[in-house]
């Protein structure tokens, strides 16, 4: 073979092959750059999602704040909280002509209620306090019987069926608390989750928690007037939707509590305030507490819980017992809070058992089944007893 000639195709064949090497490095290339593209279309797309959903969230948000759902909502699925902005209107506006059926049994019957309780010269936290302890003391949630009574076991969640049968469900308290705040020339709202209700009540411009339906038939004030941090301890709602309560200005620690010079001086002002009822006791210091001191405060709670659980005291009652700190307005200062609520507190008043009208009627059952009154609880009358009904004998 002639040597030019296998030179000239070996010289062929290698620029083949660079060629080619040379097409694949392009290819390479062109698809490293393609893909480097795709990434970072798809990079840029996945950031355009997340800000697209970050701006949903916080338009979802705004319209659940602007779309708030007070009236018509139904905790529990059950009790629909219902307006009552008409009836308090009417209340303001001196003219109530408007109103017909259970509409104008409400005003009337809340009207009586605020003239019984509210006086002139009240300031508003003290109209708010004077309503508040009425609707604890008036207002229960329902006794049970033996028989079934639709006025006293039915869920009363509107203010006239609160004010008509004095019992309620949790919606029945708010909607009734608010009823009055409206009356008074009071902004209210009522907060809500899926089971629960309660108030969030404005006075001079700030806000505040009140849920009475907590508070009734148990310790007073400690749930009325709550901030935010304080509520949370108990509840939960939407914060978004409702304004910030955050004063301590018109809490009941602040408002009720009591100045003392030292630490030393709480067992006599304890002490003192004792009744053999239940109380909620708040003090304060001349001087704020140093750590110390706080620490000497939890020392003499201790000693406190000893005294009111032993039945040491003269008067022989037990106490259920609970100390906290509350915020106070002075920055970096607290209010001691002593809850005190005795365990023989005063039941609803029922029928008396040991009356004569009892004891009548305890001899009727036992002579018409044919028994010992006694096995009833009641003391026979002269001839009556075991053999006259023909007991084992």
């Amino acid at each position: 073979m002639d040597t030019g000639m296998e030179n000239g195709r070996k010289k062929r064949g290698l620029t083949v092959l660079k060629a080619v090497g040379a097409g694949a490095m392009a290819a390479c290339l062109i698809a490293s750059l393609g893909l480097n593209i795709y990434q970072a279309a798809v990079s840029d797309r996945k950031t355009a999602g997340f800000v697209d959903y970050i701006l949903e969230r916080i338009a979802e948000e705004e319209k659940q704040e602007n779309e708030y759902i007070e009236d018509g909502y139904k905790v529990d699925g059950r009790y629909e909280i219902r307006s009552t902005t008409h009836i308090s209107d009417a209340y303001l506006s001196g003219d109530g002509g408007g109103l017909g059926g259970e509409d104008r049994e409400t005003l009337d019957m809340a009207a009586a209620v605020l003239d019984e309780v509210i006086q002139d010269g009240m300031t508003d936290y003290e109209k708010e306090e004077a309503v508040y302890l009425w609707m604890t003391e008036n207002i229960g949630q329902g006794r049970g019987g033996y028989i079934s009574r639709p006025e006293l076991n039915r869920g009363a969640f509107t203010p006239h069926d609160v004010l008509a049968f004095r019992t309620a469900v949790c919606v029945g308290y708010a909607t009734t608390f608010r009823l009055f705040m409206n009356m008074l020339g009071l902004d209210c709202h009522i907060v809500h989750n899926d089971y629960h209700s309660w108030d969030l009540v404005e006075l001079d411009g700030d806000w505040y928690h009140v849920d009475i339906w907590s508070d009734s038939g148990g310790m007073l004030y400690q749930n009325f007037n709550m901030t935010d941090d304080m509520a949370r301890s108990g509840h939960s709602w939407d914060e978004s939707a409702l304004p910030e309560a955050k004063s301590v200005k018109y809490s009941p620690a602040v408002q009720k509590a009591v100045e003392l010079d030292s630490l030393l001086d709480l067992p006599s002002a304890v002490s003192g305030a004792l009744d053999g009822g239940s109380a909620a006791l708040f003090y304060k210091f001349r001087e704020p507490l140093t750590d110390e001191d706080m620490e000497a405060a939890d020392y003499m709670a201790g000693l406190f819980e000893t005294v009111f659980n032993s039945g040491m005291l003269e008067d022989g009652w037990n106490y259920y017992f609970r100390a906290c700190w509350y915020p106070a307005e002075r920055e970096d200062d607290y209010v001691l809070g002593v809850m005190l609520e005795n365990y023989a507190s005063e039941q609803e008043p029922g029928f008396d058992t040991d009356s004569p009208e009892a004891r009548q009627i305890a001899r009727a059952v036992a002579e018409a089944f044919g028994l010992d009154p006694a096995v009833l609880g009641v003391d026979p009358l002269p001839g009556e007893g075991i053999a006259e009904t023909g007991g084992a004998g």
